[in-house]
């Protein structure tokens, strides 16, 4: 040292500053020596040096307790909601799970620690911020209107909830560059695709359900397919609607096509009611027309088959059969008309007659049966 505490420095012989006054302060003590505390502090470390810390030993034993305190760097805390994945010269060499772990410290080995159980959510279509204590939502067009398959434009805004896989957590790290961007394109083909297959009154009321379905389903399978480590675990619709621009004129048409359906379904109950009347009309008259015919060839039967019973008994007994068949006629002809028969043996003239049916209660001549045949009686010949 170019002084010492007795010379007391530059100054002077008393310990005196750069200003020319001393050490302020109670007690007036003397300033610790900088170059005397180095060397107490070298006297310590030779202490716990086997052999005074000459040599190669110490630097050997100083070397390995360096050594030792780098590999105990290479401890490290997994979370429960996170996976490590170790890196040996920034190659993957495999994963763990909660708890404490290890690997190779650095430069040697690396751990990436990703968080598999955060959902996260991607907007298309619209931007949600909050600004001022106050949520706003910007919309974004050429994420939202969309082409149906029956050629009109659609404006969608919906939400991809998605998060790394606890199973390929690897490949969400080392093959998605940029995860969020890459996702948002993926989910918007997806969507532009379903909607591309249905019309624009289906996507507007019946099929939201099955499109948010679908839609995720197929992101799931592109990604997969690129190796993307992410699960998507919902697709949500947040509004289908007709451009602003032509919304007034779309209801317009909805509404149209509503009264379309009403007076259609007027019209199909209607039809669902005279139709099958009809039907049962035309299957009565058809009924009867079959019963009728039934009944006519059997009636034609029945007289043919009688006129050749009668023709065999024509053929066995003449004479008795054309008495028969006159006598029968003479009934159905005579049998409903008022008569009066004379005995031209018996007298002259007609008799008075006694008028039984009047009697008996009935405007019609009694009547018996006379030799197996039926006839009106009026009186009997007294020559008898």
């Amino acid at each position: 040292m170019p002084w010492s505490n007795q010379s007391g420095g530059p100054w002077g012989q008393k310990p005196q500053g750069p200003w020319g006054t001393g050490p302020q302060g109670g007690g007036g003590g003397q300033q610790p020596d900088l170059e005397d505390m180095l060397r107490r502090g070298q006297d310590k470390l030779k202490g716990f040096i086997p052999g005074g810390g000459g040599g190669f030993r110490g630097f050997a034993v100083i070397g390995l307790g360096a050594i030792l305190l780098w590999l105990a760097t290479g401890f490290y805390t997994v979370r429960p909601d996170e996976v490590g994945l170790n890196l040996i010269f920034g190659r993957y060499v495999g994963k763990t799970g909660e708890g404490l772990r290890y690997n190779f410290p650095y430069p040697i080995g690396s751990v990436i620690k990703p968080r598999v159980t955060t959902v996260n959510t991607i907007e298309v279509g619209q931007r949600t911020g909050d600004t001022s204590q106050r949520i706003t939502q910007r919309e974004v067009p050429e994420e939202s209107l969309m082409l149906t398959g029956d050629e009109n434009i659609v404006d969608i805004n919906f939400t991809v909830q998605w998060q790394v896989s606890p199973t390929d957590p690897q490949n969400y790290v080392f093959n998605l560059k940029n995860p969020d961007a890459s996702i948002k394109a993926v989910a918007e083909s997806a969507m532009r695709e379903e909607v591309g297959r249905r019309n624009i009154q289906a996507v507007l009321t019946s099929d939201r359900g099955p499109i948010e379905e679908e839609v995720r389903k197929l992101m799931q399978t592109q990604l997969d397919e690129y190796g993307a480590g992410v699960e998507i675990r919902q697709v949500q619709l947040q509004k289908v609607d007709p451009p602003q621009q032509v919304i007034d004129a779309f209801r317009d048409v909805q509404a149209a096509r509503q009264d379309q359906d009403r007076v259609r379904n007027e019209a199909e109950t209607y039809a669902s009611r005279v139709v099958p009347e009809a039907r049962g009309e035309a299957t009565r008259i058809i009924q009867a027309a079959e019963g009728y015919r039934e009944g006519v060839v059997a009636d034609a039967r029945g007289a043919a088959s009688r006129f050749t019973q009668v023709y065999e008994t024509y053929k066995t007994a003449p004479a008795v059969t054309r008495e028969r068949m006159f006598i029968e006629t003479l009934e159905k002809v005579l049998g409903g008309s008022d008569k009066v028969i004379l005995d031209q043996k018996g007298g002259q003239g007609a008799l008075p007659l006694l008028p039984l049916g009047t009697l008996q209660g009935s405007d019609t001549p009694s009547q018996r049966n006379v030799g197996g045949q039926t006839g009106t009686v009026i009186q009997q010949g007294a020559g008898r």
